[in-house]
């Protein structure tokens, strides 16, 4: 891949939100209007044993390439989680807002009554709409959101586009024609405002309070899974369930894979992928983009990450 050098033209410049959403009928529009749902708007689906989907207690809302779906794996090693498999997209999508929470409730898992039904949709987190409609479906929701240094989730995020072209043998740009425009960082890149957490964070902290988002740190939970899930059944009241046993590191692979009733599983092969080679120049410049965002986010939310 192609290194793009910089010269002393590369400017930094402060972090703005970029909204970016699809164009939508007036119709779906006008159906996703009808908030806050009330009780009468829904009805859980109840199967003959005893099982049932609902509407789920808790939301992996983020952030895209943090590592929603190692996560969700490690989740669903306890016992009293249930999860949806797939990414729903019902508060982000207008076309799947405006079906109602029947719909959402027929996207869930079906689930025994003791245990708690997890959604992951990690585009959730930064998309301005969502926390209020979230909070329409249920103020005591629980949510999780897990970050990684804003520059790796960058690199991540292109990595990940990346590969998918390959995958269809259409050619795509190098990531240096995506970072620079101009001779300055490309602010505009959506993959650069994934990153400025403190920008989404505000957004949230608006509808629910901090004690209601718990924090997972993603690049903790790449080295070393177990105290990092161990935060997260604490904060989901679950009882301790999941064992350092259920980690083991996968040298074939680089990451920890998972262990469960004897049965060995890993994340998909499009995990854990490698990044491109990027000019030094152009890492420094986007670890000074993000250092005040870092610090403003940290100050939010109580708390330091080791990031760049």
């Amino acid at each position: 891949m192609a290194i793009f050098l910089l010269g002393a033209a590369l400017l930094i410049i402060q972090p703005q939100a970029v909204s970016s959403r699809p164009a939508v009928s007036s119709k779906t529009e006008a159906a996703a209007q009808k908030e806050p749902f009330r009780k009468s708007d829904f009805k859980e689906n109840n199967h003959a044993n005893g099982t049932f989907q609902q509407l789920p207690q808790t939301v992996i809302i983020g952030v895209r390439k943090g590592g929603t779906r190692a996560l969700l794996e490690m989740l669903s090693l306890h016992p009293d989680i249930s999860v949806a498999e797939s990414e729903v997209h019902f508060f982000d999508w207008e076309e799947h807002y405006g079906n109602g929470l029947q719909w959402y409730i027929s996207q869930m898992p079906f689930s025994y009554p003791h245990q708690i039904t997890v959604e992951k949709t990690p585009a959730y987190f930064t998309s301005p709409k969502v926390p209020e409609r979230v909070y329409s479906m249920n103020k005591l929701i629980r949510l999780l959101l897990i970050l990684r240094d804003p520059t790796e989730r960058v690199l991540s995020d292109y990595t990940q586009v990346f590969f998918n072209h390959m995958q269809k043998h259409k050619p795509y740009p190098s990531i240096e024609e995506f970072l620079v425009k101009d001779g300055q960082l490309n602010v505009d890149y959506k993959a650069i405002n994934r990153s400025l957490y403190y920008v989404h964070m505000q957004n949230w902290l608006k509808y629910f309070p901090l004690d209601h988002i718990h924090i997972v740190d993603g690049d903790k939970l790449i080295k070393d899974p177990f105290p990092e899930i161990v935060r997260v059944e604490r904060f989901l009241k679950l009882s301790p369930q999941i064992n350092a046993s259920n980690f083991y590191f996968n040298k074939t692979k680089g990451f920890y894979c998972l262990r469960d009733s004897g049965r060995d599983r890993c994340l998909h092969e499009s995990k854990g992928r490698a990044h491109p080679k990027v000019d030094p120049i152009l890492l420094e410049k986007l670890y000074g983009y993000f250092h005040e965002p870092n610090r403003k986010f940290f100050e939010l939310v109580g708390r330091t990450f080791d990031w760049h």
